[in-house]
């Protein structure tokens, strides 16, 4: 991991004076923190996680377990971490590393501008040795981060190699909510998802999803906006997408809490996933040479009923 001397030299090629700077953060990994008149937040190197994103006048919108381990070669427990190059168990290899690798290796930070109102954190990831040892492709992800009144993320991925690669990918926001059991997720009314708590059994959503006990859906086909609607913080985060024909939703309730030893015991009635992503029958084939967006942006609206 970058040394201080290496945050000194972020620092001098990237920092803006009284708005945006690279810090030592926990287990002395360096984060990019922007303090703007419009939002504040922290971005991590280590995985180009996000660990916090707090509107002008409003509570963060971002979970955090406080029990998360901050090292390398392992993934910080809430924020939003960057799934690729697949979501879940990898199908062919149980000692994969879940969710992929990209979220557990230190990101190389590209830039940091002002566009408009808001600043844009930039970081990038390119295949390497220690990729190929899960995934034979030559890749390069660039991260685009814009904090703002909104938080939009994009994550543009590019096939370098010589071969076709097919990939999933999700942008896994946890986010940070009064009371799980009385928050639910808007907009997927209607939708086929298959559930994860149930051997991926294809069920159709009615109504608004609500948290009863451990959740795992991911909606297919699904290009909506959702929203997260929490009526103890009394606000709403709305997530729209594009390029993501797949939302997940997730909680692990307290049986899952427990297995998770990066989770205290009671946090998960602090936080909702829901996320954009492209998963399983919506995993995304790139011929040599092409790239691919997926964008999310977030908003945190008030009134919670």
């Amino acid at each position: 991991m970058p040394s201080f001397v290496s945050i000194e030299k972020l620092n001098e090629q990237h920092a803006i004076a009284g708005i945006a700077s690279v810090i030592s953060g926990e287990g002395n990994l360096p984060k990019v923190r922007v303090t703007s008149p419009r939002a504040s937040a922290e971005i991590y190197l280590h995985g180009a996680q996000v660990t916090s994103w707090q509107p002008a006048g409003s509570e963060d919108a971002i979970f955090l377990s406080a029990k998360s381990y901050w090292e390398e070669g392992r993934a910080i427990r809430g924020g939003i971490p960057v799934c690729f190059p697949w979501f879940r168990n990898k199908a062919d290899d149980q000692k994969a590393p879940s969710h992929g690798f990209v979220r557990t290796k230190a990101w190389e930070l590209l830039s940091i501008a002002h566009e408009g109102d808001s600043v844009v954190v930039t970081l990038v990831t390119e295949s390497d040795e220690a990729s190929r040892r899960w995934w034979p492709h030559e890749f390069r992800i660039v991260h685009r981060v814009t904090v703002g009144a909104e938080l939009k993320l994009e994550l543009v991925v590019t096939n370098t190699g010589d071969t076709a690669l097919k990939f999933e990918e999700a942008l896994h926001t946890y986010h940070r909510v009064g009371d799980a059991g009385r928050t639910r997720v808007a907009g997927l009314d209607g939708a086929p998802y298959l559930d994860n708590m149930d051997g991926n059994r294809e069920k159709t959503q009615a109504g608004d999803v609500k948290f009863t006990g451990p959740t795992d859906n991911a909606y297919l086909t699904t290009r909506n906006a959702v929203e997260v609607v929490d009526p103890v913080l009394h606000r709403r985060i709305r997530t729209e997408k594009k390029n993501s024909l797949t939302t997940v939703v997730w909680n692990p309730w307290q049986e899952g809490a427990k297995a998770l030893a990066d989770l205290g015991d009671d946090e998960w009635q602090s936080m909702a996933c829901a996320e954009a992503g492209n998963i399983r029958s919506n995993a995304v084939t790139l011929a040599p040479g092409e790239e691919h967006t997926m964008t999310a942006t977030l908003a945190v609206e008030g009134d919670g009923r």
